[in-house]
């Protein structure tokens, strides 16, 4: 009886040191495989940096070369949305301003930011109606503005009235989306519209409007911010920083060349920009920053748009923005 189960796990022994040799020889000659990440991004759209490299293949290209993939989820669109997707682990990359981001990190905040690219000198402000007697922030005063609270088109237009001397209270502020307020600022139901290129640049393009105060004028600081989940960036630093260098190139190359980083994927339709309203995109593109790794000179900006979100009593508490921030140059 003995030598059955002697046989038996001599046999054993040598099916095992079989299979390990195998798996051995195997990965030897093949080389192990890093498992590939997916990236989840809002759709880019038909224009941007992300858009062409979404067509062009290039972004799929850069991503490689880190054991990474995208994956396209939902839209782009203001951050408020995108920073609850964060937080909720369904998006790990998206871009917003540093005025959201702020708002957004009055919660609990699962994401960080780690690129910004300069205030937009021409492409914010705060639009009027051409003919209706609003030629300047003074003229705001008894008068409805729309915004969206808490983003970009309060932080414009409560800067522009403490730039004048202006009590915020003087003005009506009217809470809106930024995708549902054309209809309403053109239906005359208000005076005024605080809001950035992504929509002043249509209304601009009709030749009925114009800006009483652009980014410039008002002293903007509001930052285009991107930001990355915070456990993403934990686990993939090297994808991250990846990203942030597809970002920088494109965008150096886009300010070089609007152009080519519109109408991406269609020229027709409403996602298309065409005539008048092409033109002011690309003049305000050329105007317009890069790409670039957080500063300590950025962040000191970050923090005087907190202090001035608490002082307004936008927020409750003044946000501690810097503890959110990501120096792209140490990422591994």
């Amino acid at each position: 009886m003995r030598i059955p189960r002697i046989t038996s796990a001599a046999l054993a022994s040598v099916a095992a040191l079989a299979v390990l040799t195998g798996c051995g020889t195997s990965e030897a000659d093949t080389g192990a495989k890093k498992a590939e990440v997916t990236v989840r991004i809002p759709d880019p759209g038909n224009a941007g940096v992300l858009a062409l490299g979404k067509k062009d293949g290039s972004l799929a290209k850069a991503l490689s070369k880190v054991h990474a993939k995208v994956a396209w989820t939902g839209s782009a669109g203001p951050f408020a949305p995108a920073a609850q997707a964060l937080n909720a682990n369904q998006l790990d990359i998206a871009t917003g301003s540093i005025t959201s981001g702020i708002t957004s990190l009055t919660q609990t905040p699962g994401f960080k930011f780690f690129s910004a690219t300069a205030p937009d000198p021409v492409g914010e402000g705060i639009l009027a109606k051409d003919g209706s007697g609003i030629d300047s922030v003074k003229d705001l005063v008894g008068k409805k503005v729309a915004v969206n609270q808490g983003g970009t088109g309060e932080y414009l237009l409560l800067k522009a009235l403490a730039k004048e001397g202006i009590p915020a209270s003087k003005v009506e502020r009217v809470y809106l989306r930024p995708d549902q307020t054309a209809a309403v600022f053109n239906a005359g139901k208000v005076e005024a519209w605080a809001v950035w290129a992504t929509y002043s640049v249509a209304e601009l393009g009709t030749g009925k409007a114009h800006f009483i105060a652009d980014g410039q004028a008002i002293g903007s600081d509001n930052y285009s911010l991107t930001a990355v989940r915070t456990a993403f960036a934990d686990q993939h630093p090297e994808v991250v920083k990846a990203i942030y260098q597809y970002l920088h190139d494109g965008s150096v190359k886009e300010k070089k060349n609007p152009a080519a980083y519109l109408n991406v994927t269609t020229d027709a339709g409403p996602q298309a920009l065409t005539g008048e309203a092409k033109r002011i995109q690309i003049e305000f593109t050329r105007k317009g920053g890069t790409v670039e790794p957080i500063t300590d000179a950025d962040t000191k900006r970050f923090k005087d748009v907190a202090h001035f979100y608490a002082e307004q009593k936008v927020t409750r508490t003044e946000v501690d923005i810097a503890a959110h921030l990501i120096d792209v140059g140490k990422l591994s």
